[in-house]
């Protein structure tokens, strides 16, 4: 008895903090007095007094539980968080849509593309079924769309470019590796691989950067996997939030809960010749208060400023100026030493991969 009365004090006490955690998360929105007011403390005190009632109200689901009892252990659970093999298809499917309707288009390289009507430039990019997308960019090398989201406040974004003067390959380690990316991005004041999934390659990462004054700095945990695909000539980078219990919230950032990316990047000729086109597409919640045309205005002129420094770091890496871990050509085990492996929970499993498929 006196057992189960500690258990179940334990959890009325985890309950209880990630209720008070919600609470202020519901309260301050990411301006500069709520940021403020989040550093002093305040709020949610009250929100988690009597909050761990929704366990015992709720009838949580026995994977719920088990998740909750994970947490508390301090041990991460991959399943339903690591990237599945449909998400990274569905985004292959993404890129083969803009292609098919680009073919449709003046030129042959997106260079060459003239600017089509507005109609158009909604159709390139909207599946059937889908809130359309709005242009806001339409520059020689990249064109920029976005599109709200149902319920918020919040726009998706879509970019849709090309380089020819760095191959795919080098564009693509760029992106991954962590160490270089603390090199030639200014903004980043943490980016560390925390665990990393054997049997899929999904990675947890911390990554924690700097917003613009007078708001605060950021931090993002969350699950990315990639793959390339030699048969098809495509490589897909995927990346969204998730929670891990080794990275609390640190009170110095305001945690973003609500991030997802989808990079495919699709060679011209070969993965090591010049020469390829790309589409992101991209939303999170960065948790302000300014209106949605300013958080749009950042998000539209700062996406190009992100994509022109990868762009200039791939050409360092080209002129060999830096060492960039080739992530195309690493097994797990040599993909890096840092994170926690976690594979040993899918062994004998039956579960393989495609053969053409390489993960990290």
């Amino acid at each position: 008895g006196t057992g189960r009365r500690g258990l179940l004090g334990l959890l009325a006490r985890q309950c209880s903090c990630v209720t008070g955690q919600r609470a202020r998360r519901g309260r301050y929105r990411g301006d500069g007095a709520a940021e403020r007011a989040r550093r002093g403390g305040g709020g949610g005190g009250g929100g988690g007094a009597g909050g761990w009632w929704w366990l015992l109200r709720g009838r949580p689901s026995f994977a719920a539980t088990g998740r909750l009892m994970a947490t508390l252990a301090g041990v991460f659970v991959w399943d339903g968080q690591r990237i599945e093999e449909e998400e990274l298809q569905r985004s292959a499917q993404e890129m083969k849509h803009m292609e098919n309707i680009s073919s449709l288009l003046p030129g042959s390289s997106l260079g060459e593309y003239q600017r089509p009507d507005p109609r158009s430039d909604r159709e390139a990019v909207t599946v059937p079924g889908e809130q359309p997308w709005e242009m806001i960019m339409d520059k020689k090398h990249f064109k920029l769309w976005r599109r709200p989201i149902e319920g918020t406040h919040l726009y998706q974004y879509r970019v849709f470019g090309s380089y020819t003067d760095v191959t795919p390959r080098q564009f693509f380690n760029v992106q991954l590796d962590t160490e270089y990316r603390k090199k030639w991005d200014s903004l980043v004041i943490k980016l560390d691989v925390i665990e990393r999934d054997l049997a899929t390659g999904s990675e947890v990462i911390h990554w924690v950067t700097h917003f613009p004054y007078p708001m605060y700095s950021r931090d993002y945990v969350y699950v990315r996997r990639y793959s390339v695909d030699k048969e098809n000539n495509l490589m897909v980078l995927v990346s969204r939030a998730v929670e891990h219990p080794s990275v609390p919230e640190d009170p110095e950032y305001v945690r973003v809960r609500t991030y997802e990316s989808q990079m495919v990047i699709r060679p011209h000729k070969t993965f090591d010749e010049n020469g390829f086109d790309y589409l992101l597409t991209y939303s999170d919640n960065p948790q302000t208060v300014f209106p949605r045309y300013c958080v749009s205005w950042m998000v539209s002129s700062g996406m190009p400023d992100f994509l022109e420094k990868l762009h200039m770091a791939a050409l360092k890496a080209k002129k060999m100026e830096v060492e960039v871990r080739d992530y195309m050509s690493a097994k797990p085990l040599e993909s890096g030493g840092e994170g926690k492996a976690s594979a040993a929970e899918h062994k004998g499993d039956g579960t393989r991969s495609p053969p053409q498929l390489e993960y990290a």
